[in-house]
């Protein structure tokens, strides 16, 4: 990972982080995953991911999903 990549994964990893330590779980293609694999797999590939955030009745993220996005 270049310096420059590095720098424009980490408000995400941050942000990830944070949401984790407040109990927001996180998934890439359905599997449990972490804050490090999502930045850098999921925005440094040349895949698409999406993310879904899953919500509770009350509105608050309870999940954060990232799917890959296959264009045909």
């Amino acid at each position: 990972m270049t310096f420059k990549e590095k720098k424009n994964s980490e408000p995400l990893r941050e942000r990830l982080e944070r949401m984790e330590r407040d109990g927001v779980k996180l998934y890439v293609n359905g599997s449990v995953s972490t804050p490090e694999y999502i930045t850098r797999h999921c925005v440094n590939e040349d895949t698409v991911y999406m993310p879904d955030y899953v919500t509770d009745e009350s509105g608050k993220v309870k999940e954060i999903r990232y799917d890959k996005i296959y264009v045909k």
